[in-house]
């Protein structure tokens, strides 16, 4: 199976960019490569399984049949009726993540198909550039600086993705921000309130399952790391001993790379259960203070050359 991929980071909200691609037959009104698109029949663009038309700029034609469409949390996915690439079992998927920090949007696009044996061109190549970051450079270009549309209800529709949820866009490669993150052991090299972070017992800062140390002010905490990959650029980890007042509290990070460009889109999230007026201060003291803080040092860090753990 081959992959097509390419993202990049939108300057509008995510509320501005969704109003823009939500319309599953309105693709021409945003993608340089169509000359048209509509929904066949001329039903609603937001019914799964209606199919869109489109006619290709310089003659040709495809169709794709809608197969996902979340609104609470900004993706669908769609597949080939009639492609328009000789490749098999097309699935793409376009998701949008909110960045907290400026309020932009990151914008990624994925597909997966199984090239034919006959074929030799490098397709996942032509649908990565062609397909999907010319559209993205397109969409950034048109709604660079608009805001969300009026009367715009909450971001999220029912749940949130978790508790606190921060996003912040680094000015480095996703693979050279993982090298440094990845250490279990190291926040303490990246974020300026942390001091005397250790495994404890000795073991790999690698091992799921094992246990940091560390001092935040007076204040001492262990956190146990649950899950660690690589493919993903993505950890997760949970408190097993702090002073604050809260119970099964459980956060992840994760990078997703920026093609057009060099940066990646770095998001944190965090879930516990806490009393009410409790989360009136945990919530903007995770967010604020230890999750966008570490953000904005790592960032200041890796633009200025200043060692980091890797």
């Amino acid at each position: 199976m081959a992959r097509a991929y390419a993202s990049a980071i939108i300057e509008a909200p995510v509320e501005a960019v969704w109003a823009a691609i939500r319309d599953f037959g309105a693709l021409a009104s945003w993608h340089p490569a169509l000359a048209f698109s509509e929904i066949e029949g001329g039903g609603d663009p937001d019914v799964v399984g209606c199919v869109r038309n489109l006619k290709l700029e310089g003659g040709g034609t495809a169709s794709e049949r809608l197969l996902m469409l979340d609104d609470s949390r900004y993706t669908f996915s769609y597949s080939f009726e009639t492609p328009a690439f000789p490749i098999d079992n097309y699935v793409a998927t376009i998701e949008l993540i909110p960045v907290t920090n400026g309020d932009k949007t990151f914008a990624q696009w994925t597909g997966t198909f199984d090239p034919r044996p006959e074929e030799t061109g490098d397709y996942a190549e032509l649908i990565s550039n062609a397909v999907f970051a010319a559209g993205w450079a397109a969409l950034a270009e048109k709604l660079k600086g608009a805001t969300a549309p009026a009367g715009q209800g909450p971001r999220w529709q029912g749940m949130r993705p978790a508790k606190i949820f921060c996003s912040s866009i680094i000015a480095a490669p996703a693979a050279e921000v993982w090298s440094v993150v990845r250490d279990f052991a190291s926040m303490d090299q990246w974020h300026p309130d942390i001091a005397d972070m250790s495994m404890k017992g000795g073991v790999s800062s690698a091992k799921v399952s094992g246990v940091r140390s560390f001092r935040v002010g007076e204040g001492a905490l262990e956190e146990q790391l649950t899950l660690l990959s690589d493919p993903d650029l993505a950890f997760r980890y949970r408190i097993v001993k702090s002073e604050l007042p809260w119970l099964n509290y459980h956060a992840g990070l994760r990078l997703y790379p920026v093609t057009a460009g060099s940066g990646c889109c770095a998001v944190w999230t965090a879930d516990w259960t806490a009393a009410p007026q409790d989360d009136l201060q945990l919530i903007p003291f995770v967010h604020n203070d230890v999750f966008q803080r570490a953000f904005d040092t790592l960032a200041a860090q890796l633009s200025s050359g200043a060692p980091t753990s890797v």
